[in-house]
């Protein structure tokens, strides 16, 4: 059914009263889902901080480590502000963000045939200052790649500048032979999650 006046019957987050969001990320990935969503930022502030994993710290521990870091950095005064930061783990194994083809080539051989945990961390600090948090994981399998298929993978350039070297939205979702959880999990933020904290604090979700 049409609305009055040709009015679209679903309002963007822009056009409905309420508070300024920041994003505190620089990801193209997490402001995309966000816009799958309705939702586009007022403001993107990436924090940078020192994402060099503790002695001793599981992954869990340093997600939301590193997640409520960005969000204090990212802090002002009478916005809601959301965070996150996402690992790619084996075991208590913190992969790194692949910067180049031999870390992209070594992810790859490591996660080859097995399985392994994307989990992100999500923090939304509402108007008054109070925190919520949730720490998302999900559960992925990658079939038994061969060297082909990493050289190929590595000629597309997919895998630099990701978690774990690979991006689940572009090639590499080929190689996943199962997934157990949230799929916007493992591109960089749990959409479901993340709506409900952002609802909790007063941001006016889209529906």
């Amino acid at each position: 059914m049409t609305s009055p006046r040709g009015a679209s019957p679903i309002a963007s987050s822009k056009s409905m009263a309420g508070p300024r969001l920041v994003l505190a990320s620089e990801s193209p990935r997490r402001k995309d889902l966000l816009a799958q969503t309705g939702i586009s930022p007022d403001a993107i502030k990436p924090a940078s901080i020192d994402e060099t994993p503790l002695k001793g710290e599981s992954p869990r521990e340093h997600v939301l480590r590193l997640a409520l870091a960005k969000a204090k950095a990212a802090a002002e005064s009478g916005a809601i502000v959301l965070a996150a930061d996402t690992v790619v783990s084996c075991g208590r194994r913190i992969l790194p963000k692949a910067e180049s083809d031999v870390e992209v080539r070594r992810c790859l051989e490591l996660l080859s045939g097995r399985r392994h945990q994307v989990i992100t961390a999500v923090v939304v600090v509402n108007r008054e200052g109070r925190t919520r948090t949730r720490v998302v994981v999900t559960r992925v399998s990658f079939k038994p790649l061969t060297p082909t298929d990493i050289q190929s993978y590595l000629d597309s350039g997919e895998g630099r500048s990701k978690a774990g070297g690979y991006a689940i939205q572009g090639r590499a979702e080929a190689f996943v032979r199962q997934l157990n959880g949230s799929y916007s999990n493992v591109v960089g933020l749990p959409l479901f999650e993340t709506m409900a904290l952002l609802k909790a604090c007063g941001y006016p979700v889209p529906w």
